[in-house]
């Protein structure tokens, strides 16, 4: 049987893994909040299944048009800066959520702290200085 290291679920692309993605990258406090793989498992799954719903929400509170054909109702849906931001709230929760999770408090981070960060700078200094 395959390790706890070993399982990762392909998780949906269109439209919900961009949406999420975007506001990822917009708010790099959400890479603090989940910064290990266990978390961004869990971010990931529980972020693209409420965005989903929240869309799905929207869409049946308000009414499209033939006029909107031309673009997928996500993207109408995403036009609104009120919709963006309910989106980016919903996303953000389930970050803060993941990260106060107490199952995930002794998971060590996807990259290397600030501190270790500074250990490899002091090391690269030395030895370029020894040259």
């Amino acid at each position: 049987m395959a390790g706890p290291e070993e399982v990762w679920l392909p998780l949906v692309d269109e439209p919900v893994g961009d949406i999420v993605a975007r506001i990822q990258a917009d708010d790099p406090e959400i890479e603090r909040l989940i910064g290990s793989p266990h978390r961004v498992l869990a971010f990931r799954t529980f972020a693209y299944i409420r965005v989903g719903i929240l869309l799905g929400e929207l869409l049946f509170e308000q009414e499209r048009d033939h006029s909107d054909a031309d673009e997928t109702w996500v993207e109408a849906l995403l036009r609104d800066p009120k919709t963006r931001e309910a989106l980016h709230r919903e996303v953000r929760a389930v970050a803060e959520e993941i990260a106060a999770d107490p199952r995930y408090a002794d998971e060590e981070p996807l990259g290397p702290d600030d501190a270790a960060r500074e250990r490899f700078r002091a090391f690269a200094r030395k030895q370029l200085a020894g040259d």
